[in-house]
């Protein structure tokens, strides 16, 4: 395993510090940040041969198939079953890839995320669940091409995806397989600290916390505990306005939509969601033959009640207001009520998307309002316009006002 020390990152401005500024040409930050001026349609053309067609592609990016899935057994460890570090594994066993760019765990902080090349299959053990934090996985690019690596494989959230992939032809890679991750909000690892804390007064015996598809935090513990926490009974609320940054409440790209592959949970109904996007993600996705059990995803419930709620409260924080809190003697009804009625399965997925995309505009419009224009891509205009969050003059690239 490969973990050298890293420069330190560039002053920017909207940053993830997904690693492009910590590399010899920082001004590559320019023409691949996601948070200055995407280009999803001209990407995905280029990573798939097409952009998103109309249908369930609108929300979740191209893809050929998409299916539940769960590695047999699941590997212990794991955040779910294993099958993103099963994949990299894999792809090292069969000599596909040379090493694999992903994220382990700092020595000292199990939440801390540091970028790491991997040569051995054995050595995907170490990536093995959940981080929090800023990770400057792409910084190990210069690494990769230092140590003559020609095959690689790399596993990343959407906003190192998109840089890599806008990256791809300078690398001068024989072969290049993306390995996406949903990426669910992300903070510092101080801030994720202290949401911990905010969930138990021994917060350094939690080593898994896991977001569900079924409205539920799963948390266990080094003694062997396990945990659920509804989602209306985490302590958001009392959060500071700033725990999640803007970047993250801007993202455009929730599914990882130029990944050749995603593995995620939203669609899932509590196994993995893959989704396989282009032909190198379906060779990724057979290496692992019998290993994994694939079933069609479900659809259940309706998602426009839950979105507009979300809408209305987030357009009261955008705002500057307080979050509406729910009054306590309902939490248990509404607890109960939204893993048997609210959406689940794809259409929870779907309701993530619109959330996600409504965040967007109303935080963009309330903060950087000049960065609309180029920030928010034809897609997510698309994906919020039912919920009457529709451009405003000057808001579209296409907009003939200045």
């Amino acid at each position: 395993m490969i973990t050298p020390d890293l420069a330190e990152p560039a002053q920017r401005g909207l940053c993830t510090d997904c690693g492009l500024s910590r590399m010899k040409n920082a001004k590559d930050c320019g023409r691949a940040c996601q948070f200055i001026a995407p280009d999803y349609p001209a990407m995905e053309e280029q990573v798939h041969g097409r952009a998103r067609r109309e249908g369930d592609e609108r929300f979740f990016g191209p893809f050929h198939a998409m299916h539940r899935a769960r590695l047999t057994p699941a590997t212990e460890g794991a955040q779910w079953t294993g099958i993103t570090t099963a994949l990299g594994a894999q792809l090292l066993t069969d000599g596909a890839v040379e090493a694999v760019l992903t994220m382990v765990p700092d020595a000292h902080d199990r939440w801390r995320p540091v970028p790491a090349l991997i040569t051995d299959p054995e050595g995907m053990a170490a990536a093995r669940g959940m981080r929090m934090g800023y990770a400057p996985l792409l910084a190990l690019l210069e690494e990769a091409q230092a140590r003559g690596f020609s095959r690689l494989a790399v596993i990343g959230i959407p906003c190192q995806i998109y840089a890599l992939r806008r990256l791809e032809k300078q690398l001068g890679l024989e072969a290049l397989y993306v390995i996406g991750t949903p990426c669910s909000d992300n903070t510092t690892t101080e801030n994720f600290h202290s949401f911990l804390a905010l969930l138990d007064e021994d917060p350094d015996s939690i080593t898994y916390l896991e977001f569900r598809a079924d409205y539920r935090v799963e948390l266990r513990y080094a003694d062997g505990r396990v945990r659920f926490i509804p989602f209306l009974s985490l302590p958001i609320s009392d959060l500071p306005q700033d725990f999640f940054p803007l970047t993250c409440r801007t993202c455009v790209d929730y599914t990882n939509a130029l990944a050749d592959i995603t593995v995620g949970y939203m669609g899932g109904e509590g196994d993995q969601w893959l989704l396989v996007r282009n032909a190198r993600g379906a060779e990724i996705l057979a290496a692992l033959g019998d290993r994994i059990v694939l079933s069609a995803p479900g659809s259940a419930g309706k998602r426009a009640g839950a979105v507009k709620g979300f809408i209305a409260n987030t357009a009261r924080a955008a705002g500057g207001l307080p979050l509406r809190r729910m009054p306590d003697w309902l939490r248990p009804v509404v607890s109960w009520l939204q893993p048997r009625t609210g959406p689940r399965g794809l259409e929870f997925a779907r309701a993530r998307l619109e959330m996600k995309a409504a965040e967007t505009i109303l935080h963009l419009r309330r903060q950087m309002p000049a960065r609309v224009k180029n920030m928010v891509p034809g897609h997510v205009w698309d994906i919020a316009a039912p919920y009457d969050l529709t451009p405003e003059p000057g808001e579209r690239r296409d907009d003939s006002a200045p």
